[in-house]
């Protein structure tokens, strides 16, 4: 049986939209997939394409969107189409839309950045070590199965967040020394939500290919899409 994706991308280049998306495009195929690519949120306003669809990938980093856009994809969600992406690609996306952050749960804030005498003006003035730990009660969960804490060196998502997602794994923001915040504090990193009778999945790790090469990363993204998928 065939199932319809459609993968919408665009917004900033330094997440490489493009890239990163196209590394998936095998796996969407091996799992019986036709696939529509859109550069834009405009498709989100067309119901003909959106009641037919059984996953939504996007990776639309800030940018805008358009009411009906919005009201689209949220109608797509809520009738049972799921909608999955990583890092800013879906949790940095369309900052001015309320209607958007309150469907996904959880946006960007913040990344910290290195020492500042350690800063060059390049992204990787934002690559810090931290860990991604898997909850204990998502060892069992579809997506995190068989996936045990694990380290990486990229951008570490400070989420502003609601109550109503289902959080698989989180991140620890330290409080270093010419941070301005008070302490620590745990963020989440891997994330599950319900719209509807549609499902949503999101990942703060992937910031570009070579974090989402990583087998851990990779592998929860993957499972992400399936089950979020109709």
């Amino acid at each position: 049986m065939t199932r319809r994706a459609l993968i919408v991308r665009g917004g900033w280049d330094g997440h490489q939209p493009v890239e990163t998306t196209e590394m998936f495009l095998p796996f969407l195929q091996e799992n019986g997939y036709e696939i529509q690519i859109h550069e834009s949120p405009e498709v989100y306003s067309d119901a003909s394409t959106m009641d037919a669809v059984d996953l939504i990938v996007q990776c639309m980093t800030m940018s805008t969107i358009e009411k009906d856009q919005v009201a689209g994809l949220r109608a797509a969600v809520a009738g049972g189409a799921g909608l999955a992406g990583w890092h800013g690609g879906i949790a940095d996306s369309y900052r001015a839309s309320d209607q958007y952050l309150q469907l996904i749960g959880g946006q960007f804030a913040h990344h910290p950045a290195v020492h500042p005498d350690e800063r060059t003006g390049e992204q990787s003035d934002y690559y810090t070590p931290h860990r991604i730990d898997i909850l204990p009660e998502a060892a069992e969960h579809p997506i995190t199965q068989g996936i045990e804490s694990f380290d990486l060196v990229t951008e570490q998502y400070w989420v502003l967040h609601d109550q109503l997602i289902d959080v698989l794994a989180t991140t620890t923001l330290p409080k270093r020394e010419f941070d301005d915040w008070e302490k620590p504090h745990v963020n989440p990193a891997i994330w599950t939500r319900r719209w509807g009778r549609g499902r949503v999945f999101v990942s703060t790790p992937g910031h570009r290919v070579e974090v989402l090469a990583n087998p851990n990363v990779r592998t929860m993204i993957e499972r992400g899409m399936l089950w979020a998928s109709r």
